[in-house]
């Protein structure tokens, strides 16, 4: 069954998405000049987190937090009650996940990685093997501090850039209990699953082979935690893509998913276009296990750490997932995007996912090697001749291991994410044309290093800087193709 967006053809032939919300509030933007934003990059560290809002003009860096809420969301936001315990605002939000994510037990936290602490801290031991589809930063870096560590089980056409594979986010089901046979049961506190995984592409599992995933973890009695902060869009990719579903409802198609884990866990930043988070299950002892955690670092067991008005607006939100017309936004400008660079022969990883579009720098920067970060070098690169902020997903954002050595990522990428309901056509446009100019430039591209390296999620607040003059080569070449123009 087609939504709305899906029924609409223009007349010229043209194949472009088309919003169905209108903009009732706006925001200004600046492009300032590129003098200006390379000083700017200097200043940042040549890390795209560090650079400050006014010199940005598009804000690519993440979908988490940045997704546009709707009136309706706004409206909740004033009915809170706020109590400190037992408000109703809590009551509500507890109906929601019942209802959307089928879980009637929730326990409240501030974002998601809350709850990996929660979770980790829990369950994680020294010693301890978490087998995973693939590793999101964060869950890694909690799963470690508690002195276990990750195995990532994907098929190998996860890893192809340019392919047609509709579920390159499936769990290698063989590779998964030869984990388990190798390490024991024992070692294993829980199976994770992500959907979507986000530091390959954004790409999303299907159903049967989650369905794999839950026979073998009841075959050797692990439970199967699933993230679901992107499980909207992975929901809306498995009825564009899976025989199956093509006829369900993005409801049941959603509680299919919740239904096959024992324990889910979401950051409202990216599920409900809201902020906060929770964890939900319908196992008490589960439940019970994980309670006393939430007084303890976050916040009573109704608010969790969050504004009573963030929990409203996760309630309404987490209802709004099921409506395609909403969630599939993000998905079709994503691909847009991505089908427009890979027209002209960017290499962008194929087929289109969720979160953003995903360039790889492997590629585009053939010339620099891993150990100078083509992908953080990429992310500087195209900030600094477009005003764009997307985000190194490579190695800059791995950790090294224990003996301080660099563990290089598997995959080079800059992700552009596109947040729903927040950019215009002619925005994305803008983002195809500036990277087009620097793929035909990516020559002058150099590489980067590391000046200043937290112990932790270096990504973050890293500082690094270009290996010589290449950024002003950069700049030079864009003021003579350019001229004036910002």
């Amino acid at each position: 069954m087609l939504n709305e967006s899906e029924k609409i053809k223009f007349y010229s032939g043209e194949n472009i998405p088309l919003e169905l919300h209108k903009v009732r509030i706006v925001q200004k933007l600046h492009l300032v000049p590129i003098e200006r934003r390379l000083e700017a990059l200097y200043e940042g560290g040549f890390n795209t987190f560090r650079l400050d809002t006014k010199d940005v003009f598009l804000d690519m860096l993440t979908d988490s937090g940045t997704n546009a809420m709707s009136d309706r969301q706004l409206g909740a936001m004033m009915m809170a009650d706020d109590a400190y315990a037992g408000s109703q605002s809590f009551v509500r939000f507890q109906k929601a996940v019942l209802d959307v994510l089928g879980k009637k037990y929730l326990l409240p936290v501030h974002q998601g990685r809350a709850a990996e602490n929660i979770i980790s801290n829990a369950y994680v031991k020294k010693g301890s093997v978490v087998p995973m589809n693939y590793h999101f930063t964060t869950a890694m870096a909690h799963i470690t501090q508690y002195g276990g560590r990750i195995e990532e089980l994907l098929y190998d056409e996860a890893y192809v850039i340019n392919s047609k594979h509709p579920f390159k986010g499936n769990m290698n089901l063989e590779k998964l209990e030869e984990c388990i046979l190798k390490h024991t049961a024992a070692r294993i506190p829980y199976i994770r699953m992500e959907a979507s995984t986000n530091l390959i592409g954004g790409q999303p599992f299907s159903i049967e082979n989650l369905r794999g995933v839950r026979a073998i973890a009841d075959k050797y009695k692990i439970p199967l935690v699933l993230d679901a902060s992107l499980i909207g869009e992975n929901a809306w990719l498995v009825k564009q893509r899976e025989e199956e579903f093509k006829e369900t409802s993005m409801a049941d198609i959603l509680l299919c998913m919740t239904d096959l884990a024992d324990l889910v866990y979401f950051s409202a930043r990216k599920l409900s276009s809201s902020r906060g988070g929770g964890i939900c299950t319908n196992n008490e002892a589960i439940y019970r296990e994980l309670e006393p955690l939430v007084p303890l670092f976050e916040g009573f067991l109704t608010y969790g750490g969050m504004s009573v008005r963030e929990v409203e607006a996760i309630a309404v939100g987490l209802y709004e997932t099921l409506d395609e017309s909403m969630i599939c936004q993000s998905p079709q400008f994503i691909a847009y995007l991505v089908n427009a660079l890979e027209s002209k022969g960017i290499p962008v990883v194929t087929p289109p996912g969720v979160l953003g579009c995903h360039v790889d720098a492997m590629q585009i920067c053939a010339h620099i090697p891993q150990s100078q970060y083509p992908a953080g070098a990429l992310a500087a690169a195209f900030f600094l001749i477009s005003g764009v902020r997307g985000m190194e997903r490579g190695s800059v954002s791995n950790q090294r291991d224990e003996y301080g050595n660099e563990t290089y990522a598997d995959m080079e990428l800059l992700r552009l994410a596109v947040p729903r309901r927040v950019f215009t056509l002619s925005q994305i446009k803008y983002v195809e044309d500036r990277l087009t100019w620097l793929f035909d430039n990516r020559h002058l591209i150099g590489g980067l290093k590391f000046v200043y390296e937290p112990p932790v999620l270096r990504f973050f607040m890293g500082g690094l800087a270009p290996i010589n003059d290449w950024p002003q080569q950069l700049m030079a070449k864009f003021r003579e193709d350019f001229g004036d123009s910002l």
